[in-house]
């Protein structure tokens, strides 16, 4: 097999490969000419091309969460690396494996005056799983088994239990072109084992007395569709006592469940809240993107609050954690739908449900007469939106206007909601669709988030399974949604940043076939269109244009006709 003929860069390329890493996003440059030669000449690497580095390292989140294996992005040195942070942080807090390879300068010209030279040891500390430093010429003996080592290490903390972002530094000298005829080093795995989740006899007593209580309330986090928690949790909803809330981005769906928080959540009336208070609060799962929720159980704190998961065990969200269990979901609430105890009478969860069901029954009704404006577009959209679909939320208004829907059981929903960042979106959503070209991916975003995010598109994976929805209300229409900016003078020019602009260009210029409309009518006659595959045809970008004045109004409408139905 021909590779780099640095034993460093062979040595870390065959380790990556060992522990599953069998994708990476390479990034254009000099210094890092060994690692990509080395990786694109390993059998089992597939390898893909992005000039952008942000852009790339959003691509490969993508890629992982589509493959559910680790993914490797590799970039030359100087400020190259620090463009992958964004989508560093992003992977850290939404724990996606991602593998960042750094080529460097040798260690003795850093800080004097060399090109493209920057400080890259443990640049990225503060949001990765673990750090290591290497040499390119690697000895054996003591120097292989250490370098060995630390790679099996840094692959077990990120890609097992708390998953998230692994940092490889490595300083190349030159020249950095040279190849050789090598024979595959055998590598190394060193396993985290942990035992089987089981509640002990103590915290049987207390899980039992605190299933007692009247008023428990699950909150579901961001998560991947997962089968045997999904069966779980349908087990531990039939207690009418206990209230499961889930969003969107949880892909769990059971018509138990309270979907849509916010839209429940403001149908309560202030006489009613005390009654809606939950004496235990279990969590699960990543980012919440509900702020009313959290803003509810902070001022009406429970008894109880239960963490459950690996990742940031001590993450008090809520501000009244009181248990951490470190456990898979699934295992944690089979182990609590085994308990015996004697069911409260409470009709806690019923309550809670009710009021999902009134809210429901007057949707139709009021989308029958909403003016034309974001929300109805939402509406419409996803009303189209094909069973069996992946769809990716952009963030700020996106993300929240869909929450205002109920999901669709076939379909699997994704947004970056680990930093919440509108970079990124865009890019990690063509990376997920070049993951399997058979499944369809719709990308729903606003136009700041598109425009910002535009370098996704300057790719040669795109295929036609890759569907894009612009709304473009002109400008940052979350800063009339939300509290504060609403009245400042300053909004229009620097918070929602107004402008003009529409996508047809880019579109243009990355070759992605291109509609527009600007009525609810032309919308759904677009949609047919939007839709059709084509032999060969290339991703489709849908650009909306909605009255940026009216649609935080028919925000508001919707709202009170959310309060009408408590009242």
């Amino acid at each position: 097999m021909i590779s780099s003929n640095k034993t460093g860069v062979q040595i870390l390329v065959e380790q990556c490969v060992h522990h599953g890493m069998e994708h990476v996003v390479c990034s254009p440059g000099s210094r890092n000419a060994p690692l990509v030669i080395a990786l694109d000449e390993h059998p089992k690497v597939t390898c893909y091309v992005i000039h952008d580095e942000r852009s790339a390292a959003f691509f490969a989140i993508g890629l992982a969460q589509q493959l559910h294996r680790p993914v490797g992005v590799v970039c030359t040195s100087g400020s190259a690396a620090l463009n992958y942070y964004p989508a560093v942080a992003e992977a850290y807090y939404q724990s996606v494996p991602l593998v960042v390879i750094t080529a460097d300068r040798p260690e003795e010209w850093i800080d004097q005056g060399d090109g493209q030279t920057i400080v890259q040891k443990n640049v990225f500390k503060g949001h990765t799983r673990y750090n290591a430093q290497f040499s390119e010429n690697v000895k054996c003996g003591d120097e292989q088994w250490y370098m060995e080592r630390e790679i099996a290490i840094a692959f077990s903390e990120g890609s097992t239990f708390w998953k998230g972002p692994v940092h490889f530094n490595i300083a190349l000298n030159e020249p950095l072109y040279g190849t050789e005829e090598i024979t595959p080093v055998t590598a190394r795995k060193i396993e985290l084992v942990r035992g089987s989740f089981q509640f002990s006899a103590a915290n049987k007593d207390v899980c039992i007395q605190a299933m007692r209580l009247p008023r428990k309330l699950v909150i579901c986090g961001q998560l991947d569709p997962d089968a045997a928690l999904l069966a779980q949790l349908k087990i531990f909803a039939n207690d009418s006592s206990v209230a499961i809330f889930v969003e969107n981005t949880s892909n769990l769906v059971d018509q138990k469940f309270i979907h849509c928080i916010d839209r429940t959540l403001n149908s309560l009336t202030e006489e009613e809240l005390e009654h809606f208070v939950p004496d235990l609060l279990i969590t699960i799962g990543g980012a919440v993107i509900s702020k009313k929720i959290k803003a509810f159980i902070r001022k009406n704190k429970p008894k109880e609050h239960w963490k459950v998961g690996f990742e940031f065990p001590y993450m008090d969200t809520y501000q009244c954690l009181s248990r951490s269990f470190q456990a898979e979901p699934a295992i944690f609430f089979k182990e609590m739908n085994s308990l015996n105890y004697e069911r409260s009478i409470s009709n806690f969860g019923g309550k809670w449900k009710q009021k999902d069901f009134l809210v429901q029954d007057k949707m139709g009704a009021f989308f029958a007469n909403v003016d034309y404006s974001d929300i109805k577009v939402f509406e419409t959209v996803l009303d189209f939106l094909p069973e069996g679909s992946n769809l990716h939320m952009a963030n700020s208004s996106v993300v929240r206007y869909c929450q205002l829907f109920d999901p669709i059981s076939t379909v699997t929903y994704y947004c970056n909601r680990g930093t919440s960042g509108i970079d990124g979106s865009s890019s990690t959503a063509c990376g997920a669709a070049a993951s399997d070209l058979s499944i369809l991916h719709v990308l729903i975003t606003g136009d700041i988030s598109f425009f910002y995010d535009s370098n996704a598109l300057w790719n040669n994976y795109l295929g036609q399974n890759l569907r894009i929805i612009l709304i473009n209300n002109a400008g940052g229409g979350i800063f009339r949604i939300i509290p504060g900016p609403s009245t400042s003078k300053q909004r229009e020019q620097y918070f929602e940043a107004r402008h003009q602009h529409n996508a047809e260009h880019i579109a243009k210029a990355f070759n992605v076939d291109y509609l527009r409309v600007s009525t609810i009518h032309e919308l759904e006659a677009a949609m047919e269109e939007f839709y059709t595959y084509e032999e060969g045809g290339r991703p489709k970008l849908l650009e909306i244009r909605t009255p940026e004045e009216k649609n935080h109004l028919m925000l508001e409408e919707f709202f009170k006709a959310v309060k009408v139905v408590a009242n």
